[in-house]
Order: structure tokens, then C-alpha cells, then sequence
């Protein structure tokens, strides 16, 4: 037999049948089903998982962009919790298979995209991944300059004092040391991984109350915060609220299809479950909050929002608390960067070419196009960070998304055929390697949400880029699968 079921529920291959495909072409170790054995990730893991990924700086400036708009904080709140509340939904869909197979994402696709048309969609969302490596780069790049700055004065123009691409020489050394240190760690394995998610989650929590409290009393209370009054009349909120819907929503429309990287570990479907949902939301809610009081409390204060907060942290003036708050970031954007940007992408990138690329190999890609996507210029403004980055990229998550949920709960519901996943003439195969039901799905649902760019007349589809690509890919893919 080559499967092993076991009592609540999880599979895995028999020792056997996994050394048979040791010498297929769509295996290597990094992608193999994990043994029940090493399936260790419990409840705490996966809500220390979403803690430190959701306490970091581009979450802090995705709800301070918010008010940075023209909302007022409870606006803002509203538009966070519902697009949680959303993207939620499809993070709990797509987890089921890791946790019950042991497969990785990469694998996960095979069986409704092909054995290798699983590549396009891998890919599509790699190279997300690699721009969000690049701007976590950047950003915890900025953070360690000014942490720097603050233990040595020099340190600035330490390197010279005209600029280059308009930032100091010695910002582009920050990034890339802090770049660096990204590839250290995740080279480590992920074992290191977890023990470091499990220790920034509840330090950045505790320094991120620091900083509101310290806020707070700048701004003489609460009182001058919650009157703040929205710059946005109620009809221009109901215009810019589907954007920011939808941003909210992209935010995680990555982890919506590459959370059986790490559900793959899950010593239960209740562990990773409840560690899931209870984290997410209540984390992305209490720290978003956080972060639109501090945004308001700066525009109290400084007559301005202040939405990036390594220009914040410097208004502390105080070297001791500047460098603390500092590390603080580092450590938070370390900790997401690595689970939410280099895990999936080298899967991914591994899983495009098993033989010549391993997990490590593809993490050192991973680095290198982040920097080529320029995430200097994507993090410029909230405008571009909100509409040209995260709601740009959710249609085609969406899509993706919803083929991966149709398919695994709907056509198969929930029945894969673990061995036929890792061989290339296998259910699997479709029409030569590929699934032109899940090809054509994933053009249909693209074409939509990304229609309003080249169209004027379809505008509105893209402010809902995210649901657009879902419902149309998913509808596409369920009638064509129907008809086979």
C-alpha cells in the first residue's frame, strides 16, 4: 500500500514507495511529504507564526496608509477587520491539504494545474513573494540605518555624504546587510525559522505598546486621537473603501495559497486551525489599532500622519529609545520576511526544477529579484504601496486561490493520490504535464481583475481585483472540470 492513513486523518507515503521516487523527476528532498514523525507544529506554533508575521513594519504602514488617506481610525479599523475576515477564509481552505498530505504548496498545485503546469502558478506567486522580499529588505534596511545612526552619530556619513539613486551610501549598506542576514538565517534551515518566529512574537508585541503609549501621551490622551475627524467626506470613503478592501485583503493573498509550506509540519488539522484563526485576527486587528492610534496621535502632534515607522521612531530623539524601538523592527521584519517571503518562493522555484534547484538555492534567487523589483520605489508613497503593489497583484492570487479551493474541496473533495503527485505520468497528467482547465480559469480571472487597467469602463473590477479574480477563475474552473 502506498499510503499510510492514520487515525485523525493525515497520510503519508510508505518508506517503500518513497524511495521509488527519489528518482522521479518531479521529486527532491525538500519537497517530499514530511513524515507524520516530523510533524511537530503545534497550536502556539502557528499562532506565534501569525503574530510575528502580522507585527511588522508594511502591516503597520498598510493600516497607517489608511489614515494616511483620509480616514478616521474607525473607518480604518472597519476596513482591516473585514478584509481579515475575508482573506481568512481561503488561508484555512488551502491549509487543510498540508496538514493532512505533508505537502508543500508547489505540490499542492499539481493536482489541478498538472504535474508541471503547477509551475505557472508557483511562479506567479514566487515572484509576489520576491517583491515582498525586496520591500521587507528595504524596509528593515531603513530601520537598521537608523538604528546604526543612533549608536554611532557618525554613522550616516560615514561613507561619504552625496547621494546615490537619491538615498546615502551607507542606506544602501544598511539593506544590504539586512539582506544578508535574511539569507543567513533562512540558509540555517527551519528549525531556526521557528524558534525565531516563536521568539520576536511576543517581543515586538511588547515594544509596539511601548510605542503607543509614548504616542498616546504626545498627543495629551486619547481625547485629540478618537476627535480627530476624517478628510474624507462619506462619499469619498465609499470610492476609496473597495481599494482598500481589497489591499487589505491582498495583504495576504499570498499566505492564502502558500500556507501548506508550513501546515505540511502541523501535528493536527485542530493545532493549525485554531492557531490560524485565532491569531490572525485578533493580531492583525490589535496591531493594526495600534498603529492607526499612533498614526493619528502623529498627525495630532505633528500636523501630519507619519506612516512609515522608521521616520517615526526617529521623533523619539532619545538615542536609548530610538536604537531599543530600532531593534525592535528589525527583529519584527526579520521574523515575517523569512516565513511569509522565502519559504513559498523557494519551494516554488525549487519545484520548477527539482533536480538543480534545492530550497536553499531558491531562497538566494528569491533574494536577488527582490532587489530587482526596486523596492525603494514601491514603498515611496501609501498611494503606490496601497494601488500599485497590493491591489495590483491580489487578482491574480485570487484566482489562483480559488482553483486550489475548488478543486481540492469540490471536484476531489479532499481525496488526493499522495504517490501520483511526485510522478509525471500519474493522475495528474492531464494534456502533457498540463491542466488547460486550470490555464484558461486563471486567464479568465486575470483578464478581469486587471481589465480596469487597459479599460476605463472596467475601473470598478479592478478596485475588487482580489474577488474579481476569485469568483471568475473559480466559476470557470468548476464548469470545466464538471464537464470532464
Amino acid at each position: 500500500m502506498a499510503e499510510i492513513h492514520h487515525s485523525d486523518g493525515r497520510i503519508e507515503l510508505d518508506e517503500e514507495n518513497l524511495q521509488v521516487l527519489t528518482d522521479s523527476p518531479l521529486y527532491n528532498p525538500d519537497l517530499a511529504p514530511v513524515p507524520i514523525a516530523e510533524r511537530k507544529w503545534t497550536t502556539y506554533n502557528y499562532a506565534a507564526l501569525w503574530i510575528s508575521m502580522a507585527h511588522c513594519i508594511p502591516t503597520y504602514m498598510l493600516a497607517s496608509g489608511l489614515i494616511d488617506s483620509g480616514m478616521s481610525w474607525g473607518q480604518a479599523l472597519f476596513t482591516i477587520l473585514l478584509g481579515n475576515l475575508f482573506v481568512l477564509v481561503p488561508i484555512l481552505l488551502n491549509s487543510h491539504p498540508g496538514t493532512r498530505y505533508g505537502i508543500p504548496f508547489p505540490v499542492l498545485l499539481r493536482a489541478s494545474y498538472g504535474s508541471y503546469g503547477a509551475n505557472l502558478p508557483a511562479l506567479m506567486r514566487a515572484l509576489v513573494a520576491c517583491g515582498w522580499f525586496g520591500i521587507n529588505a528595504w524596509i528593515g534596511g531603513s530601520v537598521l540605518h537608523t538604528f546604526f545612526g543612533s549608536v554611532f552619530h557618525g554613522w550616516p556619513h560615514l561613507l561619504g555624504s552625496a547621494p546615490i539613486g537619491g538615498y546615502l551610501p551607507t542606506q544602501w549598506l544598511a539593506f544590504l546587510l539586512f539582506w544578508g542576514l535574511n539569507i543567513f538565517v533562512i540558509f540555517r534551515g527551519m528549525e531556526l525559522v521557528r524558534k525565531l518566529e516563536n521568539f520576536a512574537a511576543p517581543f515586538v508585541l511588547v515594544m509596539a505598546g511601548v510605542l503607543l503609549v509614548w504616542a498616546v501621551k504626545k498627543a495629551n490622551g486619547f481625547g485629540p486621537i478618537i476627535d480627530r475627524p476624517a478628510t474624507l467626506s462619506d462619499a469619498q470613503f465609499w470610492k476609496v473603501f473597495p481599494i482598500a478592501l481589497t489591499g487589505m485583503v491582498g495583504f495576504w493573498a499570498t499566505l492564502s495559497l502558500n500556507m501548506p509550506d508550513f501546515t505540511r509540519y502541523g501535528k493536527s488539522q485542530r493545532a493549525q486551525m485554531i492557531g490560524q484563526a485565532v491569531a490572525l485576527l485578533t493580531t492583525m486587528f490589535g496591531f493594526s489599532a495600534m498603529a492607526v492610534i499612533i498614526t493619528s496621535a502623529t498627525s495630532v502632534v505633528f500636523g501630519k500622519a507619519i506612516w512609515k515607522p522608521e521616520l517615526l521612531i526617529a521623533e523619539l530623539k532619545d538615542p536609548v529609545w530610538v536604537g531599543l524601538s530600532a531593534l525592535t523592527l528589525v527583529i519584527a521584519t526579520l521574523a515575517v520576511n523569512i516565513a511569509a517571503n522565502v519559504v513559498s518562493p523557494a519551494n516554488d522555484f525549487a519545484n520548477a526544477w527539482p533536480k538543480h534547484i534545492n530550497f536553499r538555492r531558491g531562497a538566494l534567487i528569491t533574494g536577488i529579484v527582490g532587489i530587482l523589483f526596486m523596492p525603494w520605489k514601491l514603498t515611496e508613497d501609501s498611494h503606490a504601496y496601497l494601488v500599485g503593489w497590493l491591489v495590483l497583484y491580489s487578482g491574480g492570487l485570487g484566482a489562483i486561490a480559488a482553483i486550489m479551493v475548488v478543486d481540492y474541496w469540490v471536484i476531489r473533495k479532499r481525496n488526493l493520490k499522495l504517490y501520483d503527485l511526485y510522478i509525471p505520468d500519474g493522475s495528474y497528467r492531464y494534456s502533457h504535464g498540463w491542466n488547460p482547465a486550470a490555464v484558461a480559469a486563471t486567464v479568465v480571472g486575470c483578464g478581469l481583475a486587471w481589465g480596469g487597467l487597459l479599460f476605463p469602463a472596467l475601473k470598478g473590477l479592478y478596485d475588487f481585483a482580489w474577488f474579481v479574480g476569485f469568483a471568475g477563475a473559480g466559476l470557470v474552473y468548476y464548469l470545466a472540470m464538471r464537464r470532464k
